[in-house]
């Protein structure tokens, strides 16, 4: 059940970020512009006006990084209310493979997942709404993978789910994991105290 990807593409210029809807709501594959000279390379990574008009939360209060090895896999994580957040994923180097679980009750994917092809030489991101675990296993290392996030991290409500625990064929049967992730709850076992709006539709940009 990997991406399956709506043909509804935002800003055909060159310098304009494109948005690509994804099956699960809310969920974006986005595409950064990106200049190559004889000096190397600019990528323009975000731009709020570009966000505001599709409807997104993009307040992004917090933002980190991590550097993984080979066989590396993170997840499935994300905060409760209220410190739930928006969240938006790319690599800086190597490559992975991005994982979405749709956490809100009401929502139609709910349970379901979604994976992301995620490079440093495709300069793409996934955009993630409330709601949603995320995680990823690394596919080309050392993967550098940056998020920023609309809350700031809170060790009280910081949850996750077991990455074996709901369906999805991961590239490794065998990764490299944390003891913490290792002792994460199955999908299965976890109260969801998310809920699906069903007013929010994502706002189509007409701008050409």
């Amino acid at each position: 059940m990997d991406t399956s990807i709506r043909k509804d593409r935002i800003g055909d210029s060159p310098t304009s970020i494109r948005f690509t809807e994804c099956r699960l709501p809310g969920c974006f594959l986005i595409e950064f512009p990106a200049f190559r000279d004889h000096r190397g390379l600019f990528v323009k990574s975000f731009q709020r006006s570009a966000f505001e008009r599709r409807g997104l939360e993009c307040d992004f209060i917090e933002s980190f990084y991590t550097e993984s090895g080979e066989n590396v896999l993170r997840g499935m994580h994300f905060q409760v209310p209220p410190a739930d957040h928006a969240k938006l994923v790319y690599c800086v180097s190597g490559a992975i493979y991005d994982m979405a679980v749709d956490l809100r009750i009401g929502s139609p994917t709910f349970g379901e997942y979604e994976a992301y092809e995620l490079s440093a030489g495709s300069n793409n991101a996934a955009y993630l709404p409330r709601g949603m675990a995320h995680g990823f296993f690394v596919r080309s290392a050392p993967a550098v993978v940056v998020y920023q996030v609309t809350s700031e991290h809170n060790p009280v409500d910081d949850r996750g789910i077991r990455w074996d625990s709901f369906g999805a064929k991961w590239p490794q049967g065998s990764p490299v994991i944390s003891r913490r992730d290792e002792a994460l709850i199955p999908f299965l076992q976890f109260e969801s105290p998310f809920q699906f709006d069903p007013e929010f539709v994502p706002k189509k940009d007409r701008r050409r």
